[in-house]
């Protein structure tokens, strides 16, 4: 727990220090998400100095990032609608913080081999790692234990992801002020929303069964349980 709160507090330090730095990023878009790129793999990075991983992990990190990656292609057509947050949910809260975070920026850099890569990609892998990392961190706690709670996570991450994702329109913009933050934040309200609705939805109808059969898939093989 320790560990992954440090991992956290590490991503959240690197987030909020780029808000502080936001003006400048508009003119040098691409050195920004190569740096982003590599600093969202820091905990993947200490998660293997922290604990070894046997083949069989890495193949089953390697499976639930397929699947959070692969499913959100059906649903490209339909705005923010997508099941890849319940994958990258459920996964954390079954294999904890650092796996989340792993299939989370996963999903995102190889469904983007799909859907179009580019500068956003960095912020979504930072945004769906964040979303994995935090799922694992309150995983034995109410908040992801209750399913009422768990759909209220889904739902509050689905306007959280957004806020993040905001934050590339907003340091791609020569000159921002409150109106402009205002009115970027605003127009992203309906795909916010919608983005929460379906973390609401896939929530509620399969989660209990994905974070059973994967318990139980855990307990047999004795995969990422220490």
């Amino acid at each position: 727990m320790a560990k992954s709160r440090l991992a956290l507090g590490i991503v959240l330090t690197v987030l909020v220090g780029c808000l502080v730095w936001m003006e400048p990023i508009h003119q040098h878009p691409m050195l920004i998400s190569l740096l982003f790129a590599l600093l969202v793999m820091i905990p993947f990075i200490l998660r293997f100095e922290w604990r070894l991983l046997d083949s069989r992990e890495l193949v089953l990190l390697a499976l639930m990032t397929a699947i959070a990656a692969v499913s959100r292609v059906p649903f490209a057509g339909l705005p923010s609608v997508q099941p890849t947050t319940f994958v990258i949910i459920v996964t954390a809260v079954v294999f904890g913080a650092e796996s989340g975070f792993v299939v989370g920026a996963g999903a995102a850099l190889v469904s983007n081999l799909f859907l179009g890569q580019g500068p956003w990609t960095p912020w979504q892998m930072l945004a769906w790692g964040l979303v994995g990392l935090s799922a694992g961190v309150f995983r034995n706690t109410p908040l992801l234990q209750w399913n009422g709670m768990r759909l209220l996570f889904g739902f509050i991450w689905g306007f959280f992801f957004g806020w993040i994702m905001n934050v590339w329109v907003m340091a791609g913009m020569e000159n921002w002020s409150l109106s402009s933050f205002i009115a970027v934040y605003a127009a992203s309200l309906y795909f916010d929303l919608a983005h929460a609705m379906a973390n609401v939805f896939f929530l509620a109808m399969f989660a209990p069964a994905w974070i059973r059969i994967l318990r139980r898939f855990q307990q047999k093989y004795g995969l990422l349980d220490r």
